[in-house]
């Protein structure tokens, strides 16, 4: 017995020597994996830290929203409200584009000094432009401060290489649908901080004089705001672990084998994707991480398009196909619809992911959605407030199957590169995808001008043709989840 004793001990003796060996001194990324073996539980703080970083970043583009329009007109440089709208649509291209020039190079640096100065820096950024945005006296500055926080602030693309690292495999799922339910509720928090911040001496003179700072500066007040909260999460950064693994070869036999654990998430990633992490490989030559960023930019294209589309096709009259909602209607469908998308990312989809995986996932959710978009034309046909309701179910539903898509790329596109270039691939995702995005308003303002010119067209007629259009985008969506579109990592394989 005792002899059958310590054969059983000496396996697990040597288990334990070699974790041991897997975790070196000093390095911040070794300390957050030995807390994540130690602790099989889900890590709650990390959690809140990565969803708190990800809404002050939304916070600081949707806020201007509600504002835009009258900014445009104060800054006197437009005539007409064709004119307005002109001018407002380059303010919000102007971050999208600083996003798109700078998103690769952030990511390439958050893999080689770490995640955390990255994301500092970000919020740094995020905190001084979007202050001075609210201090803009013509249209210029305005412009040059919202280019600047796109181009500065590069924290996506490491955040959401972050919120892999800092959670078992088990957990992924749910950090990562944190990345998407976060971005949602900041959709929503923003534009009300907005609308009802500024121009404040006009809606409260009697907290602000008209004679005051805010007076001069009637967009300053949700600006500062946004900034205060920028200033709390950046003193909050002090307690953010650094994922990122630093090692420091010490004898030259000894360099693989670090090179080895250096450049992986965990111990035992590098049996999960079959190759060696001691060679950097070409990202454009990672099929299974550009095709899963191609599906990622597929949905992004999609999605903007159908939320450009979908608020002129709600306030647009009736007889021209819409339903003829007031902005405050249009405000309550998408505030209802961005609610659901946090409950269904945190109660619903984890489970799904766990039955299904993400490849069934994206394909049952795209399917859905395409047969959903075409239900849309018909909604005018009903009566308040049947039509009201209808269309807000679709919404909810509609923003549902983005959201399962959009997760399941990133768990992908994570699970693609291994850690020393996990930044730098959700950098390239995020500056392919904010180029699409780019493009997707004004393609989208096209295809509903010329649609309302077709009214009484015998194939597809009015909006009904738009939203054919974008079902045929979701199609090629849907074929792109097939083989030979789509490779997979090697445990997503089966899927």
């Amino acid at each position: 017995m005792a002899a059958a004793g310590d054969e059983a001990a000496a396996p697990l003796l040597e288990t334990e020597e070699k974790a041991a060996a897997a975790y070196r001194e000093g390095c911040p990324g070794c300390a957050v994996d030995r807390r994540k073996a130690l602790n099989a539980g889900v890590p709650y703080r990390e959690f809140f830290h990565i969803w708190i970083i990800i809404l002050v970043s939304c916070l600081s583009i949707s806020s201007l929203f509600p504002f835009l329009y009258f900014m445009i007109r104060d800054f006197h440089i437009a005539k007409t409200v064709e004119d307005i709208g002109f001018y407002a649509g380059f303010v919000g291209a102007a971050y999208m584009l600083g996003r798109a020039l700078t998103s690769t190079g952030w990511g390439v640096i958050a893999d080689r000094i770490g995640r955390k100065p990255v994301i500092v820096f970000g919020i740094f950024s995020a905190l001084l432009f979007n202050t001075l945005f609210g201090l803009s006296v013509n249209y210029w500055m305005a412009i040059s401060t919202r280019f600047l926080i796109g181009s500065l602030n590069g924290l996506i693309g490491p955040i959401r290489a972050y919120a892999i690292e800092i959670c078992r495999p088990e957990h992924q799922a749910i950090a990562l649908s944190l990345v998407s339910t976060s971005w949602a509720i900041g959709l929503i928090i923003g534009p009300t901080i907005g609308g009802y911040l500024a121009q404040p001496t006009e809606k409260y003179p009697m907290l602000f004089p008209t004679h005051s700072l805010f007076g001069r500066f009637p967009y300053f007040l949700p600006s500062l705001c946004i900034s205060f909260f920028c200033f709390v999460i950046l003193i909050s950064c002090i307690w953010l672990p650094e994922t990122l693994h630093n090692h420091k070869a010490d004898k030259m036999g000894d360099q693989t084998s670090e090179s080895s654990i250096s450049h992986l998430s965990d111990p035992e990633e590098l049996n999960e994707h079959g190759t060696s992490a001691t060679t950097d490989q070409n990202l454009f030559k990672n099929w299974p991480l550009m095709s899963s960023i191609i599906l990622f930019c597929i949905m992004s294209f999609e999605d903007m398009a159908y939320t450009e589309i979908f608020s002129l096709w709600a306030e647009s009259d009736r007889k021209y196909g819409g339903l003829s909602f007031s902005t405050e209607d249009v405000g309550q469908v998408l505030a209802i619809s961005g609610a659901s998308i946090f409950a269904y990312q945190i109660f619903i989809y984890p489970r799904i992911l766990g039955v299904v995986g993400p490849i069934k996932a994206s394909r049952i959710a795209t399917s859905l959605s395409m047969v959903l978009i075409l239900t849309y034309a018909p909604i005018t046909y009903l009566s308040r407030p049947w039509s009201q309701i209808a269309v807000t179910i679709a919404s909810i539903l509609k923003n549902n199957f983005v959201s399962t898509v959009f997760t399941s790329s990133f768990i992908l596109q994570n699970n693609s590169v291994t850690q020393n270039q996990r930044a730098t691939a959700n950098g390239l995702a995020t500056t392919l995808m904010s180029f699409f995005k780019a493009f997707a308003p004004a393609g989208a303002g096209i295809v509903f001008s010329w649609a309302q010119r077709r009214q009484h067209a015998f194939f597809f007629p009015g909006d009904q043709m738009v939203f054919f259009l974008l079902a045929v985008v979701e199609l090629v969506q849907l074929v792109w989840t097939f083989k030979p579109f789509l490779a997979v990592p090697q445990q997503f394989s089966s899927s």
